[in-house]
């Protein structure tokens, strides 16, 4: 009997040296390489809902309309390759010329690059849109909670938004005192966190005008893209508006809801302002700026 148990107990060991081990499963390896990675890969993300129609380079990335949003991708970057041009802000002369719509298409022609890391950033605080045009839920933290609470960074902010390729900071909670938003340091910090971190960082900037808010950021800011309502924005409007940047921060001019050629705005009602070639659009162009300003004689 002895015999028979000790051939039970070879038996069970025996099967148990043939049976497969189970092995631990290691953790996943950290991202590696700098913080930028880190920051991407570990954004909370935020799925979309009833998002714009006009979100053209979102909604249908194969129509007439988002390829024009591809030219522009086109200049933004190739003025990356040559100027590591980064930081993009789009704004307007004023409210309603479509800066949100554009900043928007902009960030998700970029992304379409599978290797492009894309920050789509809401800096028109006084007034921020891209939250409701996304359909993103707008009480999550933005940048103005980040701005005046020291505990959150960037990552606390940045949301990736699936399934495009890009990451959104939306403006937060109201913001009161504005000018001083923009002076502080923290703001720079943050900016400067974004840069670093993503290879594009498109802003929706506020309005040129009347407020100070673009000359305020403007140092933070590689180029600007100025969207003009055409048969909205007035002359005088945008000739103010390119007063108060830098020429050459200037990278060109978006004419939206226009279904004219540009060669009806002459060249002598804008100072030769406008000038090279041109990119054909269903509902947006633009037009590189050589920087000439505006004679007050050019004005109606």
């Amino acid at each position: 009997m002895s015999q028979f148990w000790e051939a039970l107990e070879q038996a069970k060991r025996d099967r148990a040296l043939q049976a497969p081990q189970s092995l631990p499963v290691p953790a996943p390896p950290e991202p590696k390489g700098d913080s930028a990675l880190r920051l991407v890969a570990e954004a909370p993300v935020e799925p979309l809902h009833r998002v714009d129609d006009h979100l053209v380079s979102l909604l249908a990335p194969a129509s007439f309309a988002a390829e024009q949003y591809r030219a522009l991708r086109f200049v933004i970057e190739q003025t990356h390759r040559e100027s590591a041009v980064s930081v993009v802000g789009v704004s307007s002369p004023s409210v309603g010329d479509g800066k949100t719509t554009t900043a928007i298409n902009l960030a998700g022609a970029l992304s379409q690059a599978s290797d492009a890391r894309v920050l789509l950033l809401d800096l028109d605080v006084r007034r921020p849109q891209i939250g409701r045009r996304l359909g993103l839920d707008p009480n999550q933290p933005g940048l103005v909670d980040a701005i005046v609470d020291p505990r959150l960074d960037l990552a606390d902010i940045a949301r990736a938004v699936r399934p495009f390729n890009f990451a959104v900071v939306l403006g937060g909670q109201s913001a009161k005192a504005t000018y001083e938003l923009f002076k502080a340091a923290r703001l720079r910090t943050l900016l400067e966190e974004a840069r670093e971190s993503y290879d594009y960082v498109v802003i929706d900037a506020p309005p040129l005008l009347p407020m100070p808010d673009c000359q305020l950021i403007g140092g933070f800011v590689d180029k600007f893209i100025v969207v003009l309502a055409c048969d909205k924005t007035p002359r005088r409007a945008l000739a103010e508006a390119l007063n108060v940047l830098a020429a050459d921060k200037v990278l060109g001019l978006v004419f939206n809801r226009s279904d004219q050629l540009l060669s009806d705005y002459r060249r002598e009602d804008y100072g030769e302002k406008v000038r090279g070639a041109r990119w054909r659009w269903a509902a947006k162009r633009i037009q590189p700026f050589n920087g000439a300003k505006t004679r007050s004689s050019d004005i109606r």
